[in-house]
């Protein structure tokens, strides 16, 4: 029996010393968390001029400006930032690698920074009209502090301007990562790319999106998005708010949001959308160019209108009131194709997959010039749009 006892306390303190945790590891209350991350054009600070006036200079070229949104762990730490107490602190330094722009900041503060805990990435579209997404993303890719769930965004002017808010008590990067749950109220928001999107997108060099976020009087908006192109990896252009409305509904990745039209009065009437389905069948035409037949079907109410004169109650306001909206996502679609097919020359909007899925063997002709056959194909649009409520009317 007492065998059994001391076989038993042996076990017991060897699972204690097996699971007493990684003996190596930082406290995380002695470390720097970073929430979100800006990349711009390469632009000394004057604050690293002034370090570099002073001795502080290193062998580099200014190539790219790196700015992380530390937030402080502790209840009550506080950063200046433009002489304001704030709830985080940015730090930015500039460079040719981002490595060693980090390990700069370890001369600059009394914590190292881990970005563990990081939301969020912001490009400028300037920094991608001269650098590779894959260039200056390669350290993301390969740094295993950085989680692969990173939400990749756009901006058209500084990206590290989006890093700052003007709510005193808001952290910017959360802020931002939250927006994106406004989804299931408006399309105008597409479905963020995670950093093991981007990754699958660059091998396969296909063009894509990314969200686009611009600023005024310190207040931020997602606005349209940015175009990659597959082969160079470079911003090209930008795509409308309406434009990622389509391509979302093209997608079927949203079904809600608001089409808005004037009658013949020109008044303003609101169709919101409750359902939105979108089939895509292509086949090889007699000219040898791809045709697709694109169908959309739409359900949803009219949540606004502002004339005085019509009868809601008819059949007759029904019928007129579905074509105005169909023409009028007609006329949206046709301005994405448009931007797409002749401005562009590239597909963001997945028809290559439909051709991938469809037609594999025609896919094994055109995947290595995908942008220019899609260039060059048909799409032909059909679409219904339902009208099944009213909302309420007085009328």
């Amino acid at each position: 029996m007492r065998s059994l006892k001391l076989v038993f306390m042996l076990l017991m303190v060897m699972v204690v010393i097996t699971q007493s945790g990684c003996w190596s590891s930082n406290e995380i209350e002695d470390l720097a968390i970073y929430a979100g991350m800006a990349l711009d054009e390469g632009e000394i600070s004057t604050t690293e001029r002034e370090f570099e006036e002073k001795g502080g200079a290193y062998s580099k070229q200014n190539k790219i400006t790196a700015t992380v949104q530390i937030v402080p762990l502790k209840a009550g730490s506080k950063g200046e930032v433009m002489g304001k107490t704030s709830p985080y602190t940015n730090i930015t330094g500039a460079g040719d690698s981002i490595l060693e722009i980090f390990r700069q900041f370890s001369l600059r503060m009394n914590k190292p920074i881990i970005g563990h805990h990081l939301k969020i990435i912001v490009i400028s579209s300037q920094l991608l009209q001269h650098r590779s997404i894959k260039q200056i993303t390669d350290f993301m890719l390969r740094d295993n502090d950085i989680r692969p769930s990173v939400k990749i965004f756009l901006s058209s002017e500084k990206a590290m301007q989006t890093l700052t808010t003007k709510t005193p008590d808001e952290v910017p990067s959360f802020y931002i990562n939250d927006i994106v749950q406004n989804q299931f109220r408006t399309s105008k928001i597409m479905d963020p790319v995670l950093m093991t999107d981007l990754d699958a997108l660059m091998h396969s060099k296909q063009s894509f999106i990314l969200q686009n976020i611009i600023r005024a009087k310190k207040q931020i908006e997602f606005s349209g998005a940015g175009i990659i192109k597959g082969d160079s990896g470079k911003w090209i252009g930008t795509l409308t708010q309406e434009d990622v409305e389509c391509i979302n509904w093209l997608t079927n990745a949203g079904s809600s949001g608001v089409i808005k039209t004037k009658n013949e009065q020109d008044e303003t009437m609101s169709y919101e959308i409750k359902e939105m389905k979108t089939r895509v069948r292509v086949n090889r035409g007699g000219d040898d160019r791809l045709v697709f037949q694109v169908r959309i079907e739409g359900k949803g109410r009219i949540s606004e209108d502002w004339s005085v004169e019509d009868n809601p109650a008819s059949d007759a306001y029904q019928t007129k009131a579905e074509k105005l909206f169909r023409e009028k996502l007609t006329s949206m679609m046709e301005h994405l194709l448009s931007a797409m097919q002749s401005r562009y020359k590239v597909d963001v909007a997945m028809f290559g997959e439909a051709v991938r899925i469809q037609k594999p063997h025609i896919w094994k002709e055109v995947k290595a010039n995908w942008d220019d056959t899609f260039s060059k194909s048909r799409i032909n649009l059909n679409i219904d749009l339902q009208i099944t409520e009213f909302g309420s009317t007085t009328k």
